[in-house]
């Protein structure tokens, strides 16, 4: 996608702190009026206009180190982002004071079949490491793009279509390392540096700059994976029938349900382009006859299209046709406790084929099995206490279309607040929450005094931002 700038945008000028990274790291730090600074300050979601003091592009962990020395000892605070896949809260904070660190050209990732891990540099999106562990006939616990970065993706959670046979995937970690705010870099897992190891799976980017994460594999070869769809205007038996399947399904399947308005893109393929339809897709970790079992009742209801089969676990990481290289985006999400009929009605309502709506989708993730329960060892986002997560979101192309997109994603995610419990899954909130909200207040108190003590002068800046502890206890940034 191009992106017109205006001239107020290209010759934009530097905050004065901002002249001490200048020639750093051999010239890759752009600063506001820079040639390649707009290019570089771009996230993932277009839609979002972040203004940074200042863009490194660092290609090791050396030079991540010395970026946020630097910037820390000219005053300046430092931002990690891969992608940018979740840039807006971050954004939203004000960024003239922030550095962000684009880790994107740190991007290996290497599969260690002894030590059952694949090890992947801190700007690695999903695909490679997907391939890496799938020449061993095994799986990492991915998400539903093969471009959203890992870190940012683990680090906040993270479910894929395992997930509930194996949990959130920041529990697949086996170790970080991570550049604290002094700029040192060390290790952190089970054993060395184990409070920050436990804060940063789940805690998200407020504890310092990950340079390499070690992910654990799992014996995934294949799975019994694919998709069933529906016209829109048969929506509702299906949404019906999946809601009251998915609570109490087995472990061994995740799946999502959508309602979506797909408009007249010509890079769509014909079966989807201007459609309105309903898409459940997922996964079976067991038997192609174990699969057909649990998806008969959802059979029964005469898909138009069913391509579930046995197909090798590298494919899932596309199965669910998000798209790649970029896009304009405006969304809402909620929680969920419970999704009675009242809820389906709520939902018919806002996304259904008689809604008047801008909304390109509106999604539920199934939720329960092993992301409902904590296993020993977890970080301190354990488990999600909900029953489904939902997402909404339409294309931001223009300005308006944006603020109409995000008016229909809140207004549906408003239909559904009798239902909504009151926490968040920070990978789907794209706008500025609370973050305690993501936690058990039991936990909260011991994330906070971490960050404290590992950042205490307050150098890193998150899109869902872990709070200092003042001395007394109060809170602070």
């Amino acid at each position: 996608m191009t992106v017109e700038l205006n001239a107020d945008q290209r010759t934009a000028t530097p905050q004065p702190a901002a002249h001490a990274l200048r020639g750093l790291i051999g010239g890759r730090v752009h600063l506001p009026g820079d040639a390649g600074y707009d290019a570089a300050r771009l996230p993932w979601n277009v839609a979002v206009d972040q203004r940074p003091a200042a863009v490194a592009v660092p290609r090791s962990a050396a030079e991540v180190a010395t970026v946020v020395r630097i910037a820390g000892e000219a005053g300046l605070r430092v931002a990690p982002q891969s992608t940018g896949h979740n840039a807006g809260p971050l954004a939203a904070q004000g960024l003239d004071d922030v550095v962000i660190i684009r880790t994107s050209e740190m991007s290996t990732a290497i599969a260690d079949p002894v030590r059952g891990i694949v090890r992947v540099e801190g700007g690695a999106i999903w695909e490679p490491a997907v391939d890496a562990a799938a020449a061993h006939g095994q799986a990492v616990l991915h998400g539903s793009s093969p471009d959203v970065g890992i870190a940012g993706y683990s680090l906040g959670g993270g479910i894929g279509w395992y997930a509930r046979q194996h949990g959130l995937a920041c529990n697949s970690i086996t170790a970080v390392e991570i550049v604290l705010a002094d700029g040192e870099l060390v290790r952190a897992d089970a054993h060395t540096n184990a409070e920050l190891f436990w804060a940063v799976r789940g805690g998200g980017g407020s504890f310092g700059v990950v340079t390499a994460i070690e992910l654990k594999m799992y014996d995934i070869a294949t799975a019994y994976a694919g998709m069933l769809m529906w016209r829109l205007a048969d929506i509702e038996p299906v949404l019906r029938e999946w809601a009251a399947w998915a609570p109490t399904a087995p472990d061994e399947v995740t799946t999502s349900f959508r309602a979506m308005r797909l408009p007249p893109m010509p890079e769509l393929p014909d079966f989807l382009r201007g459609q309105e339809l309903v898409v459940i897709d997922g996964a079976v970790l067991g038997s192609d006859e174990r699969g057909e079992e649990l998806l008969a009742g959802l059979r029964a209801l005469n898909p138009f299209m069913d391509t579930f089969a046995r197909v090798p676990a590298k494919s899932l990481v596309r199965l669910h046709m998000d798209p790649e290289g970029g896009a304009p985006f405006a969304s809402d999400s909620a929680m969920l406790g419970a999704f009675p009929d009242a809820a389906v009605d709520a939902f018919l309502a806002e996304a259904g084929p008689d809604a008047q709506t801008s909304l390109l989708m509106a999604e539920l993730r199934q939720l329960g099995g092993a992301l409902g329960r904590s296993a020993e060892g977890s970080g301190v986002l354990s488990r999600l206490d909900a029953e489904f997560v939902s997402f909404a979101g339409g294309i931001a192309a223009t300005p308006e279309m944006g603020a109409q997109a995000h008016a229909d994603a809140v207004r549906f995610t408003e239909a559904l607040a009798p239902f909504a419990n009151g926490r968040e899954y920070l990978n789907f909130a794209e706008n500025p929450v609370d973050t305690r909200a993501a936690y058990g207040a039991d936990v909260w108190t011991q994330l906070t005094g971490i960050r404290s003590a590992v950042d205490p002068h307050g150098v890193f800046a998150a899109n869902h931002p872990v709070p200092r502890l003042f001395e007394n206890g109060a809170p602070t940034s």
